[in-house]
């Protein structure tokens, strides 16, 4: 099942409360195909209610794929055990050629609209009612109920006999378009009602949706595709509804929220909206918590807390809606001009406006992505004053053409960037020239790459660009680089806010005054850092290179590049020719390490740490390569804790000698390094005879010492 995050705060517990479905077991199945597959499709069915209802998984992903692999391959076997309601069917099935018409039995209508975002929307919607109602100031207020206004699509569901057999759009109210099979691919509706008793027919109302971080990772993966993006996600969820291939909406993270209902037959309707609601949870379909009821004061009070709490929201709203709860008072109501009386939806402030272009600039983010931005007249959209909107890369600016002096729509919603959705051409300047993407970073001057096949351009000064230091630092004092331990986020923020640290080198001018003088950092603290910084000036090729933050170098090519060159200065002076000779590397990683060292910029960082005193064993990568190192060709396996040595260090040692570390002992072991509170893997050595060594034995065996009592030899391959 894929991941959904909450939607429904605190979910009730699997297997309790009212919506809860049954929850059948293997052991409760007969020995029948129909009786297994019938089993199946309930726990199936429950799983999904569980999760993408409740929030509240009740079975890991690994045993619920493998439920319907068995129900999927029973329905193939005998398939005349493949009903309508069967999961199964969720899967996509054949592409239409177009949407059949469906006739409303009740027309789909649409609620007025209040567009005063004051309190006295409410208390004007609640004076129009008791008017109509022909009741006066001294009468018992009339109760109402209050809900989210869902900015999606919505639906007709209609349930026969508990079986859902045709999903409808509204249409224009009186006739709308079967969607049938792309609703059928949304996990939060129940093919059948969790009901041992369900309604010959129960129509079901409500909005299909898309959450903010679902919508924000389609369009991602659109950008990285260099695909179409949606503008909102109204239009996405609308537009995967309507998709003729309903293999692309299953691909589609949509959601559901039940708010009414359409035509019943033989249902014991309750009495009140808010009592509706409540019964159709009861049968397994998902209804928002976000709701209150009471009088106009609670209205005017809801309305407030929503708006207080909209950019949390996880899904777009535009408003919140009041209804009458007492369906008898709604239908004494009645309806004007094709709007309910007892209805209305009382707005927001709009998430989308229209603003102009004054500028586009070019940012440079932590890790050297360059992204364009449009600098706006300021507009007032979302609740806020927007002046700055993202436009996300090249690619994303071509597409739009989005140009200095463009008049452009403008979204923002919760705690998304803002940003430029669409471009309405007909209002262009004359003379409006297209935008280009720098060729240089325009923080630190050096070069600006965009590789083959990716979408945005960055920055190639990792070292030395201002904007990617405290990511450059970070990177090159992690365990695996340099492994400079206390290092962190915190500290790292203030000695390059402070303007302590510009480049990496000056780390190893850091005295124990300044750092002592940080925030929150003792004098202790700051003579262990620099205890940790001065131990990190001796490493391993392989790690100096890694630490260096060269696009594309992983812990493994540094490791290739170190072993095939054995020096740095090899390495820098190398073509990409060179750089292609290198096993593994190939035309990307060769391009990136020969854009990387061939800018002065960056040779100038390197020099200035070897002149820190940053060191490491010279020509033991090549010797390595060549089968001449101390350990070339020889297989070890670490256990315990060294004295001395981390065991990355161990580990990096050992390689940069040409050895090979692995994770468990087997015949082919040539070592076992055994430090304190060794485990099984000490057990396992003796078990096949393999000898062990100490750190000070390893180290020995490392320089190549001749064999004595206490540096013993390799045993024989």
């Amino acid at each position: 099942m894929p991941h959904t995050a909450d939607l429904f705060g605190e979910a009730e517990a699997p297997g309790t409360g009212p919506s809860s479905a049954p929850m059948p077991t293997h052991a409760a199945a007969a020995d029948t195909p129909a009786a297994r597959a019938a089993s199946l499709r309930a726990q199936i069915a429950a799983h999904d209610h569980a999760y993408y209802v409740l929030d509240a998984p009740t079975v890991p992903d690994a045993e619920y794929d493998r439920l319907f692999r068995d129900l999927q391959a029973l329905e193939a076997a005998h398939p005349a055990l493949a009903t309508t309601d069967s999961p199964t069917r969720r899967v996509a099935g054949r592409p239409l050629e177009g949407f059949a018409p469906v006739a409303h039995r009740v027309a789909m209508l649409s609620i007025r609209t209040e567009t005063d975002t004051t309190a006295e929307g409410a208390r004007a919607f609640d004076a129009r009612v008791r008017r109509e109602l022909k009741r006066p100031e001294s009468d018992p207020p009339v109760v109402y109920a209050a809900e989210l206004k869902f900015d999606g699509l919505a639906i007709n569901l209609r349930y026969e006999d508990g079986v859902l057999v045709q999903a409808a759009t509204r249409g224009d109210g009186e006739t709308g378009e079967d969607v049938t099979q792309n609703v059928r691919t949304i996990r939060a509706i129940p093919l059948r009602l969790a009901t041992d008793a369900p309604p010959p027919v129960l129509e079901v109302r409500g909005e299909v949706y898309l959450r903010r971080d679902d919508f924000e990772a389609l369009n991602e993966a659109a950008r990285a595709r260099g695909d179409k993006t949606f503008v909102n996600p109204r239009n996405a969820a609308a537009g995967s509804i309507r998709q003729l291939d309903p293999a692309i909406a299953a691909q589609r993270p949509l959601s559901f929220f039940a708010y009414g209902l359409g035509e019943t037959q033989g249902w014991a309707t309750p009495a009140t909206h808010s009592g509706v609601l409540d019964a159709l949870r009861a049968l397994g379909l998902p209804v928002c918590h976000e709701r209150a009821l009471g009088t106009v004061d609670d209205l005017i009070g809801f309305h407030a807390d929503i708006a207080a709490r909209r950019d949390s929201l996880p899904f777009d709203i535009d408003g919140v809606v009041y209804k009458v709860d007492s369906l008898a008072v709604q239908a004494q109501l009645g309806f004007v001009t094709r709007e309910p009386r007892w209805a209305v939806a009382h707005k927001y402030p709009p998430q989308e406006m229209l603003t102009t272009v004054e500028a586009i600039e070019v940012q440079v983010g932590r890790t050297g992505k360059l992204t364009p931005v449009a600098r706006l007249a300021p507009v007032f959209v979302g609740g806020v004053t927007v002046t700055n909107a993202t436009l996300h890369n090249a690619s994303e600016i071509e597409r739009k053409d989005v140009r200095v002096g463009d008049t452009v729509i403008v979204r923002r919603a919760g705690d998304v960037i803002p940003e430029v959705v669409g471009v309405l051409a007909d209002r262009r300047p004359p003379g409006a020239m297209p935008f280009a993407m720098p060729h240089a970073c325009p923080v630190c001057g050096s070069l600006a790459v965009r590789e083959e096949g990716e979408v945005d351009n960055r920055c190639s000064g990792g070292l030395i660009c201002a904007a990617q230091r405290k990511q450059a630092l970070l990177h090159f004092a992690q365990r695996r680089a340099m492994d400079i331990d206390g290092l962190g986020d915190k500290i790292v923020e203030q000695l390059v806010d402070g303007g302590i640290v510009r480049t990496l080198p000056d780390l190893y001018r850091l005295g124990l005054l300044k750092l002592a003088e940080l925030e929150r950092m003792a004098e202790k603290s700051a003579a262990n850092l620099l205890q940790s910084i001065d131990a990190s000036r001796r490493t391993t090729l392989p790690r100096f290179l890694f630490g260096l933050g060269i696009r594309h170098v992983g812990e493994a090519t540094a490791k290739d590049l170190a072993r095939h060159f054995g020096s740095l200065d090899a390495l820098m002076n190398a073509s990409v020719e060179d750089l292609l000779a290198v096993e593994q590397v190939g035309p990307v990683v060769a391009e990136s390490v020969h854009t990387f060292f061939a800018q002065p910029q960056q040779r100038e960082v390197v020099e200035q740490l070897r002149a820190c005193g940053v060191e490491w064993p010279e020509g033991e990568g090549a010797a390595a390569a060549a089968g001449t190192a101390p350990l070339a060709g020889k297989t070890f396996v670490l256990t315990g804790a060294l004295p001395t040595l981390s065991r990355d260090q161990a580990q990096a040692l050992i390689e940069a000698r040409g050895g090979k570390v692995a994770g468990s002992v087997s015949k082919k072991t040539h070592w076992v390094v055994v430090g304190s509170d060794a485990g099984s893997k000490l057990d396992k050595a003796r078990e096949l005879g393999i000898a062990t060594l100490d750190e000070a034995e390893l180290l020995a065996l490392m320089h190549g010492k001749a064999a004595t009592s206490e540096s013993p030899q390799f045993p024989p391959d």
